[in-house]
Formats: structure tokens, C-alpha cells, sequence
């Protein structure tokens, strides 16, 4: 396991390193001046060549990247703007201030907002899934097929914006959508944060219904399923102990994949709820034209899903036994 791990870390840091690369030459090649997109509305002569002369843009692009990676473990100067200390994943000259520090700030958000919509839809989603699973073919299994089908056509924003009208400002059942922190007010935290969840729990619910019903009717229809029912075996130890074992891999590549996705920015949910998390940022950066902070957000959504496929991969050796990670 220790050497598993240590290879797929170096293999994701070649991966971001890849990454980081390609997104920094589409950033900064495609434009014709960069500087003039970094710089912002209230751009003056002045500011223009100063970020012109921290950008290195009168050095090749290879130079340019060399200088924004060197940056990442030693830390950058900015002349006239101030010191970016390591780990330095740019300058945003738009709000003149480092972009992982405006990423760090506003990571809590995004993370109070993809674990709480987690837990609900694997609670729901996968909990459905069974049910519909033990119940093949009778009402509670189309009734959950049917429901899962509806759930994952809808959208969002659509959802989002008819749940505020009706469940905030109509009925008053929920609060108003924000973001405070944990440890200042648990009880603000979660009702705040409440309908957000539920809005985008609801497509991954319908999602995880389907596929944890489709694993486990494959399980349930397996050799050594039938061989350990024939047995003797009770019926829920079978499901549990086999079927439901047998079906979780799939279910936790998806997650794992899901979760890093959202840590990445639920930019949809974020939008809709005017959350100010990690996917509000990027919008904002997108809108202000704001490479450094676009650029630091994408390589943080990269890590993001990266780092998630290597837990996914870790914890199938526990899941599945005839799994040996050496």
C-alpha cells in the first residue's frame, strides 16, 4: 500500500504538472495581451506595465511558465503590487492580493457546500437504489425508477430559483441561502446552507438511485450470490455481506469523482444561491477577466478530482479483498 501510494502521488503531481501547463498556455498564448486582460477595468499606463513586467511578458511563453511554477514552491516578488509567498499560484492584479489566498478564503463555503449535498444525496440516492433493488419489478422499484428519472432532467437553476420563490420568500420554510461560518453559528451554518444542499442533491440523488439499483441487481443475479443464498444464508447477510460489497466499486469511482468535481466549484449552485464559494469565483474571474485567479482555480479543481482518485483507488483494496495494491 505505502508504495501504491507514493506512486499514484507522484503520478498526480505529473498529471497537475500537465495540467498547469496546458491551461497556462491557453491563458496566456490565445489572448493577444494578457496583460491588458489581467489589469482590469481601472487599468492606468502605469499598472499596465508593471503587470506587463511581473507577467515576464517580453520573455517566451516557457519562460513565462517557468516563472509562475518557480513561484509555486519559492514564493514570487510583484513589483509595485507586493510579495506572494510560496505557495504562489499567481497575483490577481484585479484585487491585487494573492489568488490562493482569495481561494483559501473562499474554500469553507464550497466545502460546507459539496460534503452537506454529499451526505444527502448518498444517503438518499444510494438508500433509494436499495430499496428499489430488494423491491425489483414491484411498485417501491418503479416508483424509485421513475422518480430518479424525473430527478436528473431537471436543472439547478430552475430548481433553485422556484425553491427560493415558494420555500423562502411564499412559505418562509427555509432561510434566506448564505454562508456562515461553522464555528461562529453551527444553527446560521446549516440553515443557510440547508436548501442549497437539497437543490443539488437532487440531480446526484436521481443519478446515484439508478446506478446503485443497476450494480445491485447485477450482484444479486451473480454465481456466488446464488451460492451463498443456497447455502443457507440469510437474506440480508447475502445482500450485505456480498451483493452490496460486490456493487460498492463503481459507486465510490463515481463519488470520488463527483465530490472532487464539487470541491472544484459547484459553479450552477453557487451562481443560483449567490453563495460566495470557490464556483462564484471563477464566474467572478471570468466576468473581470481575471487570468491569474481563472488560472489558480482551474489547477485547484484539477488537485481536486486528482487527489479524490487516489483515495478512490486506496480504499477499493478495502472494499474489494481480491484487490492487492502493491
Amino acid at each position: 500500500m505505502p508504495r501504491f501510494l507514493i506512486r499514484r502521488v507522484l503520478g498526480a503531481l505529473v498529471i497537475l504538472l500537465i495540467i498547469s501547463a496546458i491551461t497556462f498556455g491557453l491563458f496566456y498564448a490565445i489572448p493577444r495581451d494578457p496583460a491588458m486582460m489581467s489589469c482590469g477595468k481601472n487599468c492606468t499606463p502605469d499598472m499596465l506595465a508593471q503587470i506587463r513586467h511581473n507577467l515576464g511578458i517580453d520573455h517566451s511563453l516557457p519562460v513565462q511558465y517557468w516563472y509562475w511554477l518557480k513561484g509555486v514552491f519559492v514564493g514570487r516578488d510583484y513589483a509595485g503590487f507586493g510579495n506572494c509567498n510560496a505557495p504562489c499560484l499567481g497575483y490577481s492584479f484585479a484585487n491585487r492580493e494573492p489568488v490562493l489566498g482569495t481561494i483559501m478564503d473562499r474554500l469553507p463555503t464550497t466545502l460546507s457546500l459539496a460534503f452537506g449535498a454529499a451526505i444527502v444525496f448518498l444517503i438518499f440516492g444510494v438508500g433509494a437504489g436499495m430499496v428499489a433493488a430488494l423491491k425489483q419489478g414491484k411498485f417501491l422499484d418503479k416508483f424509485a425508477s421513475s422518480a430518479s428519472l424525473f430527478g436528473s432532467s431537471l436543472q439547478i437553476y430552475f430548481v433553485g430559483y422556484v425553491a427560493m420563490f415558494f420555500l423562502v420568500s411564499k412559505l418562509n420554510l427555509f432561510s434566506q441561502p448564505s454562508y456562515t461560518p461553522l464555528t461562529e453559528d453551527p444553527g446560521a451554518w446549516f440553515s443557510g446552507l440547508l436548501l442549497p444542499w437539497l437543490t443539488l442533491a437532487i440531480i446526484f440523488t436521481a443519478n446515484y438511485t439508478r446506478m446503485t439499483r443497476s450494480q445491485l441487481v447485477e450482484q444479486l443475479n451473480e454465481d456466488y450470490v446464488r451460492t451463498a443464498r443456497a447455502k443457507g444464508l440469510s437474506r440480508a447477510n447475502v445482500f450485505f455481506r456480498f451483493a452490496w460489497r460486490g456493487a460498492m466499486g463503481p459507486i465510490v469511482t463515481v463519488f470520488g469523482i463527483d465530490l472532487g468535481t464539487l470541491i472544484g466549484g459547484a459553479i450552477i449552485t453557487e451562481s443560483t444561491f449567490s453563495i460566495q464559494g470557490i464556483g462564484r469565483l471563477a464566474v467572478d474571474s471570468v466576468n473581470k477577466s481575471d487570468l491569474p485567479m481563472l488560472l489558480g482555480v482551474t489547477v485547484l479543481s484539477a488537485g481536486a478530482i486528482v487527489f479524490f482518485n487516489i483515495i478512490v483507488d486506496a480504499v477499493y483494496a478495502l472494499i474489494d479483498p481480491r484487490i492487492r495494491l502493491a
